[in-house]
């Protein structure tokens, strides 16, 4: 049994104070890869045990290879995952006698220094907070490090679908650099798709020359789930549904923008039920006090985005609620996990959607669940601006960077290599670096840009839209969009947050905080969000297959059968089994190609002589000249699969990629039309029978 190849002292408290009597599979066939050294990628459903999957080893290979100083660190994407996580760490790592410190951006300046003092052998933290460290001339960022052996990367699939991801390899490279050694790196991960192209990704620079494993105990497929879909019209109704629902029952409910949170939260309240909300608009202290309250109630609902899809514990679950959709299966595997922990309870998820699209694509999710597929996770592709942010937070860290050297910095992995040179070239031209002789230090332009607070703006790589914080009293309730304070209202100005309604008192426009009081009803939410959005090519298709006849094997109530069967009705035109369709109404001609939103916007800019120049594609049509005969389509797509063009990209689009002042123009406009593309499904389209329907 691998517990025995644990340390002694370990074992012993597996058994004695867990109460456990042997390991799970994933935590049993993660202990030899982890102790002999390897990469490893974890996988399993969520509270599927990877925390332990991974401590357990590396605590014991601690103690028998005696590392010495922070010789750990656990990243996560979340502060709320890693404050949820401490006392559980702080637990494992006392059993033999070793100590857990945690560091991110709401940690106080005196917890700093004594974690600075102290040096944990465990440190719990985010790649944004390492990022800090090495930049700080407050944190001896060589003598901290220097005893690094492993790197724990906590919902590593979260990291790597977006530019996050790109930025923690970055600074795994520079850690490794500043240890001297290889590090270990060990992601956890619920089910994704592909988890060998994941480990790869993981491993970086040490791709190739390190052992490396997924861990992936099969997963009985034998468990009950329950799952069901119903159309209730409206957030009133859904409340009305929620709160006449398994009552003395503990509900997490889980939307898909902060304002509907907030929506259905102020109804369920007006209803009686008692009710917490978490999303990333509310204060630290609001979210702590409802993921607090909800941990320790029973009959209660709680309201939250997609905040509490990680693995932040609220307690024990009886019952999940989906409002609408999830964007993918993989987010329904994480929700649908939290559910069913308790033994003898079953996996369960309720879908009410609000409206007939809704339902639609609930169904086409839940369809493509039922085949067995789950997304893979690809990074980004063309991370030209992280680059540029890690040319500059390299000066930083080392003052200077020598001129023939920086291209070594992060030990050749790309595409942060040589490479990089016309993105250097441009930060000298443009003065954000200076070049002194033979080495490259952060220069006026840098300063200028991202300098305040301690180049604070150099350590994350995402844009936040402006927010005013709103406060009630003494009391910081949370953030809320500037719109909300400026559009014209009659009469009071109110606001929803929280899930309580606030009248506006004053208004401070320089430091962006709002003050407010308490009324009964009437507030309003909304906040606008950037990114590119859409769904994907396996989705859409997905929806396509519910449209000609195919239905999710989950129940149906009546309501959601009846609404399908008119939404089926309705779009009877837009879809054939052996192709794609063209529809003519009126002066509407429209090309239902049921390909997502990037292959769309692909075949768009392709085809630009044959579309019409406004709102000309969404995720499942592209709207075509009216005048546009069938003569005129056949040539024009004859070698369309052969010349496929990327996306235009708007200034809008610029201004959301941080950084991207940093790149000549042409490399940030090709960076984000790379991301706007999907090439292959876009030729794949191209290849399909296309039928052509007058109405």
């Amino acid at each position: 049994m691998s517990v025995d190849r644990l340390a002694p002292v370990l074992a012993h408290h597996i058994v004695n104070t867990l109460g456990w009597r042997t390991l799970r599979p994933l935590q049993n066939d993660a202990v030899e890869p982890l102790l002999a050294g390897d990469d490893a990628v974890l996988l399993a459903p969520t509270a599927g045990g990877k925390t332990e999957a991974a401590m357990f080893p590396l605590l014991t290979a601690m103690e028998r290879g005696g590392w010495t100083g922070t010789s750990m660190l656990y990243v996560c994407p979340l502060k709320a995952l890693l404050n949820n996580l401490t006392p559980r760490l702080e637990t494992y790592a006392a059993w033999v006698g070793r100590s857990v410190a945690v560091w991110h951006g709401d940690v106080g300046a005196s917890a700093r220094r004594r974690t600075l003092r102290e040096q944990p052998d465990v440190l719990l933290t985010t790649p944004e907070s390492i990022e800090a460290m090495l930049v700080s001339t407050k944190v001896e960022h060589r003598r901290f490090f220097a005893g690094l052996r492993a790197i724990v990367v906590d919902e590593v699939h979260a990291f790597a679908g977006d530019d996050r991801g790109w930025h923690l390899l970055a600074v795994c490279e520079r850690l490794t650099r500043i240890a001297g050694r290889p590090v270990q790196r060990v992601g956890l991960s619920a089910t994704v798709g592909n988890p060998a192209e994941l480990l790869t990704w993981l491993q970086g620079s040490g791709r190739g020359t390190r052992q490396a494993a997924v861990v992936a105990p099969p997963v009985s497929s034998s468990a009950a789930v329950d799952v069901e879909l119903d159309h209730v019209g409206s957030v009133d109704n859904a409340a009305t549904v929620l709160a006449a629902l398994h009552r003395g029952e503990k509900r997490l409910v889980f939307c898909d923008s902060r304002a509907l949170v907030e929506k259905l939260g102020a109804a369920l309240r007006e209803r009686g039920i008692t009710t917490f909300l978490s999303h990333a608009s509310l204060s630290v202290d609001e979210r702590r006090r409802s993921e607090a309250a909800f941990s320790e109630a029973r009959d209660c609902v709680i309201v939250s985005t997609s905040t509490l899809e990680l693995g932040i514990d609220v307690g024990d679950l009886d019952r999940v609620v989906q409002i609408n959709a999830p964007g993918s299966v993989a987010s329904f595997l994480q929700r649908l996990g939290r559910s069913g922990r308790r033994a003898g309870s079953t996996r369960n998820c309720l879908f009410l959607a609000l409206d007939e699209r809704s339902l639609l694509w609930a169904a086409g999710l839940l369809r493509l669940w039922g085949t067995g597929y789950v997304e893979p996770v690809t990074p980004p592709p063309e991370p030209r601006h992280i680059v540029a942010q890690q040319l500059l937070a390299r000066c930083l860290q080392e003052g200077a960077v020598g001129r023939a050297l920086w291209a070594q910095e992060w030990n050749s992995l790309a595409p942060f290599d040589a490479g990089a040179e016309p993105i250097m070239a441009h930060l000298v031209a443009e003065g954000f670096v200076e070049r002194d002789g033979e080495l490259v230090l952060i220069g006026p332009r840098a300063e200028e840009k991202f300098g305040r607070r301690h180049f604070m703006g150099m350590t994350t790589v995402f844009t936040a839209p402006p927010q005013f914080t709103v406060i009630e009293g003494r009391r910081e309730i949370g953030l809320a969009d500037p719109s909300l304070l400026t559009d014209r209202v009659q009469g009071p100005r109110l606001l929803l947050l929280a899930g309580r309604s606030w009248r506006v008192t004053w208004i401070d426009w320089t430091r962006k905080r709002c003050f407010v009081e308490a009324v009964e009803h009437g507030g309003r939410a909304r906040w606008h969000t950037g990114g590119v959005g859409g769904a994907g090519f396996a989705l859409t298709r997905s929806v396509r297959a519910v449209l000609l006849g195919d239905d999710p094997h989950v129940r149906l109530t009546g309501r959601a059968q009846k609404v399908l069967a008119d939404v089926r009705s309705a779009e009877l035109s837009t879809v054939h089994p052996g192709g794609t369709v063209i529809t003519a109404r009126g002066a509407d001609l429209r090309w239902w190609t049921w390909a997502g939103h990037r292959a769309n916007a692909t075949l768009a800019a392709t085809l630009s002589e044959l579309t019409d120049g406004v709102q000309r594609f969404d995720d499942v049509s592209i709207r075509l000249r009216n005048d546009l005969s069938v003569d005129e389509w056949r040539a024009g797509t004859v070698d369309a699969a052969q010349r496929l063009c990327l996306p235009e990209v708007d200034d809008r689009a610029l201004e959301g990629l941080k950084f991207s002042e940093a790149l000549p123009r042409r490399l940030a406009e090709a960076t984000l039309a790379a991301r706007l593309a999907d090439l292959d499904r876009a030729a794949d389209v191209l290849d399909e029978p296309v039928r052509f329907v007058r109405q």
